[in-house]
């Protein structure tokens, strides 16, 4: 049996119309009006205060305001005060951390030099022409310096017992470390000795003994060590030309020194007497006995005993000139009878 073909139709989908919401209808009930009552305030009358009589006559006028222009508040600082002694020995130490760029080879040979502002040649020097060169950028001259305080006390200064020297040199003596000491020491420019690195200030003086005989110096310079943040370093020559270094401590110090143009003004005459003679020098110059006869025999006229020909001459000056006649011992009437001649 054959099952024929049905014809399956889809029906076409029904499209139903969407409800639409409907708003909802609120009742407004009206609620009853009150009214409201009105209060009146009571006025006061306002009296009007009596006019003076100057009042009357004076004349309104309109007061414009002028304009300034104000600068801005800024804030006051207080300015520290510059302590000149501090100032210059930084700019003592900048001068010698200066020297530090120059070629010098370590030569103490003595030289004769020029005075004042005399130097050896640029190329050599040694401890001591590191401080000197570096004072002469700041306008001092050690040389003429040191030279004028040992003339005027010369035994004040080691150069007898050390050099054996007599009379000053202006050539080597302010090269020499032992004088320098000494002329810092005379101007009041001598510090105590500490082992605390505060107390070393750029452009501080140290001096050192390096050796048995061997004296050293140099300046202190504003550069910290990388061991000790507190401790400074010296610009100094101890044979390979200026250098800086951290020695502050390494040798045995001899001398802290602040030589500032405080202390140039200084007069040691006025704080030390006269260094007097050594005791071989007074017995050098003092007279043996033999002179001592022989000046005795002169004082006392009894000068034919002594056989020599200058002193001969003098007796012979003296009996050709006539008796002097001193005035101080005549009474007022022969001093009148003489003034009448």
């Amino acid at each position: 049996m054959v099952i024929p073909n049905r014809i399956v139709r889809k029906k076409a989908p029904v499209v139903l119309a969407k409800r639409t919401a409907r708003s909802v209808v609120k009742r407004v009930v009206s609620k009853p009006v009150v009214k409201q009552q009105r209060v009146y305030k009571k006025v006061v009358p306002v009296v009007a205060k009596p006019k003076l009589q100057y009042a009357v006559n004076r004349q309104k006028t309109t007061q414009y305001r002028k304009a300034v222009i104000r600068k801005p508040a800024t804030v006051q600082r207080r300015v520290s005060r510059i302590d000149p002694d501090k100032s210059f020995g930084h700019a003592l130490s900048n001068a010698a951390i200066d020297r530090t760029k120059h070629r010098v080879r370590y030569d103490g040979a003595y030289i004769k030099i020029g005075y004042p502002w005399g130097d050896v040649p640029k190329s050599i020097g040694v401890c001591t022409d590191v401080v000197i060169r570096a004072y002469r950028k700041m306008g001092i001259d050690l040389q003429k310096e040191v030279h004028q305080d040992i003339s005027k006390d010369f035994y004040a200064y080691p150069n007898l017992t050390k050099w054996g020297l007599t009379k000053p040199d202006p050539n080597i003596d302010h090269r020499r470390v032992y004088n320098l000491q000494a002329f810092f020491k005379r101007h009041k420019a001598e510090l105590p000795r500490s082992r605390n690195p505060r107390d070393y200030k750029p452009g501080d003086l140290v001096t050192w003994m390096v050796g048995p005989t061997f004296p050293h110096i140099g300046v202190v310079v504003n550069k910290p060590s990388k061991a000790d943040p507190n401790r400074l370093m010296i610009s100094h020559n101890i044979g390979n030309g200026p250098q800086i270094e951290d020695i502050l401590f390494r040798f045995p110090m001899t001398g802290h020194y602040r030589y500032t143009p405080r202390n140039k003004q200084i007069n040691p005459a006025h704080h030390y007497a006269k260094t007097a003679a050594p005791a071989s020098v007074q017995r050098k110059n003092s007279m043996d006995y033999n002179d001592l006869l022989k000046a005795s025999r002169y004082l006392l006229g009894d000068g034919n005993k002594v056989n020599t020909a200058k002193n001969k001459k003098v007796l012979q000056v003296k009996q050709t000139q006539p008796n002097r006649i001193n005035l101080a011992q005549l009474d007022p009437a022969a001093l009148n009878a003489l003034l009448k001649y």
